[in-house]
């Protein structure tokens, strides 16, 4: 008879790639990249000026190809030798996927592609710019695939799932204050273990069962906890 592997459930957040070079905006000022994010991140905003936004998704297009994934991607991608790991990310870059994890769902949408503004809403990759004349095969504008504010998080119900399943949570990169990302935790069955990874955490050790804090940034926090999990040999059962 085999082992099964246990689930193991990642909810990472932008300062999962932070260490990449990826800028956050929510730590300080409210700006993403000097833009207010209601400009760039609405329904209303890319009414108001869609060439503004087009333009801001392919700088970030242009800016993902700059970077790398970082020591944490890489250790949570190690970690699927001994774990069924399934990363649940708020961030729209592919650096978890670059850097060899198979099962990402992206609750907010992904920078490497654009969907149609037509019926259907088809979805296609994009690698290059898109301008406001680019049209889908069958002759209709394309948009960010960006789940932007005000608009529904069409995974979340596969997201709640996936950590109602998990045998092992790790919140890494985010601070788990908005919603309805934030709800996602809530999900997580009692006795299972929550390791929470952030420089600034902004939980406490009685907020959760089993909740243990490392007070670090992902590159150095995940791949502390990774050779912790994998030196246990906790894997299987």
């Amino acid at each position: 008879m085999g082992y099964t592997k246990k689930r193991l459930v990642v909810l990472s957040g932008a300062g999962m790639s932070a260490d990449s070079g990826i800028r956050t905006f929510r730590d300080e000022d409210g700006l993403w990249e000097g833009h207010d994010v209601m400009e760039v991140a609405s329904p209303a905003g890319y009414h108001r000026n869609p060439e503004l936004v087009l333009d801001f998704y392919n700088q970030r297009r242009r800016q993902l190809k700059s970077v790398a994934p970082n020591a944490g991607h890489q250790a949570l991608a190690e970690l699927e030798a001994a774990f069924e790991v399934n990363i649940v990310t708020q961030n729209v870059d592919d650096l978890h996927e670059r850097a060899g994890s198979s099962r990402v769902l992206h609750l907010h949408g992904e920078l490497r592609k654009v969907r149609s503004t037509g019926p259907g809403a088809e979805v296609f990759f994009w690698e290059d710019d898109l301008a406001l004349e680019d049209r889908c095969p069958k002759g209709y504008p394309m948009r960010p695939h960006i789940v932007w504010f005000g608009e529904e998080v069409p995974l979340l119900q596969p997201a709640s799932t996936c950590v109602q399943q998990a045998d092992l949570l790790l919140i890494v990169g985010t601070s788990m204050q908005v919603y309805p990302a934030a709800g996602l935790v809530h999900y997580k069955r009692t006795g299972v273990p929550l390791y929470f990874i952030d420089p600034r955490p902004q939980v406490l050790p009685g907020d959760f069962d089993g909740l243990e804090i490392i007070a670090e940034r992902a590159a150095v926090g995940v791949p502390t906890l990774v050779r912790q999990l994998l030196g246990k040999g906790s894997g299987t059962f």
